[in-house]
């Protein structure tokens, strides 16, 4: 038999005609991803850690309230996978399943610290999901100027502070994956949320500035979840000085929609995921019809999103945390059955004045207390 010659690594000027190595995308990160989610202690970013948690993934935690991130430390171990007795977990760099690091976003030295602790602890990160966002609701001229420039400072400059960092890991290893959390309204307009409206419009402007430069960063993804009405209680902790409370507009999803969505992402990147039956309408008729969409915006913001208890003006969580309010669901679960009701409306309006007139005022009743 003629014997084999064992093939030998190319070296001198031969190696630099070998070919280089395949790129590495997030999507081929080891089977326990180290992810860091920012925003945990509520909402979306909640949701999304309970799932990670579940499929055994170690975590990194951050949001501003530490007591909230302690409560959430505990629920993702709850749902973690058991492991036998003295079995190390796997591929995580021998860091803990679950970190906890308060972070306010809109301080860069903060965010800094966060991602540095991140990877000491693993020796890496896979990921990082941004998802905090804060709310004033307001005519333009009545939200006191602090308070709008607070929510851009944590909305948009907290993801400008969190991309950098992620983005100055991630380049040199050839490896992550930055996922933020948009919004419908990073898309379209309303009333009485300038502040946050520009900080979305912003955060989406910044992701889509993000995926165009990563394709020279090899091994690293930038995506863009856009979601529309989420049954969060970011509405009840929103600033207000509109004198009455927000909430979603219908159709509303849950929480969990959305982490799911994250996930999907994280296992298959793409550039934009737009999640939410309202989603594609609106910005349909925001772009194509605006004089339309402008008149209809305003009324139908006061009876769909602005709920018809008074408030006096005051700023909720935009300057600091309150840790009381934090879970995942607010209390909007069922309020997407109002879109029943304003398709009934406009069934009325077809068929005549009187059945519109009942159906809208059928349906102002239904969420008078809401």
């Amino acid at each position: 038999m003629t014997p084999v010659t064992p093939v030998t690594p190319a070296t001198g000027p031969t190696a630099r005609a070998a070919a280089p190595p395949a790129r590495r995308r997030s999507s081929d990160a080891p089977r326990r991803r180290v992810v860091v989610v920012i925003g945990a202690s509520s909402g979306i970013g909640r949701a999304t850690a309970h799932l990670l948690a579940a499929r055994g993934d170690a975590l990194v935690l951050a949001s501003r309230s530490a007591e909230a991130l302690e409560q959430v430390a505990q629920e993702c171990r709850e749902r973690a996978p058991r492991r036998r007795p003295g079995r190390p977990p796997a591929d995580a760099g021998g860091g803990p399943d679950v970190l906890v690091v308060p972070t306010d976003v809109s301080r860069r030295d903060a965010v800094e610290r966060l991602v540095e602790r991140a990877w000491l602890a693993h020796g890496r990160v896979d990921a990082v999901v941004h998802a905090p966002a804060v709310v004033a609701y307001g005519r333009f001229q009545e939200v006191p100027a602090e308070v709008f420039d607070q929510v851009i400072s944590t909305n948009l400059l907290g993801t400008a502070n969190v991309a950098r960092a992620a983005l100055a890991r991630f380049g040199p290893a050839r490896h992550g994956h930055l996922v933020l959390v948009g919004s419908l309204l990073g898309q379209i307009a309303t009333p009485w949320m300038s502040s946050y409206v520009t900080s979305k419009w912003g955060v989406h402007g910044l992701a889509r500035v993000l995926q165009a430069e990563a394709r020279s960063l090899p091994g690293v993804d930038v995506s863009l979840l856009v979601p529309g009405a989420v049954d969060t209680p970011v509405y009840a902790q929103a600033a207000s000085y509109a004198g009455r409370i927000g909430r979603p507009p219908p159709p509303v999803d849950p929480p969990e929609k959305h982490a799911r969505a994250v996930l999907r992402l994280l296992d298959r990147p793409r550039r934009t995921l737009s999640v939410g039956p309202a989603n594609g309408p609106g910005t349909a008729a925001f772009r194509l019809l605006p004089g339309l969409y402008d008149r209809l915006v305003g009324p139908g913001m006061s009876v769909l999103g602005l709920s018809r208890r008074r408030v006096g003006p005051h700023a909720g969580n935009v300057f600091g945390p309150v840790p009381a309010g934090e879970a995942v669901h607010g209390r909007w679960g069922r309020h997407w059955l109002r879109g029943v009701g304003v398709l009934a409306a406009g069934a009325g309006v077809a068929a005549g004045a009187g059945p519109a007139v009942r159906a809208w005022r059928a349906l102002t009743a239904a969420v008078d207390g809401a």
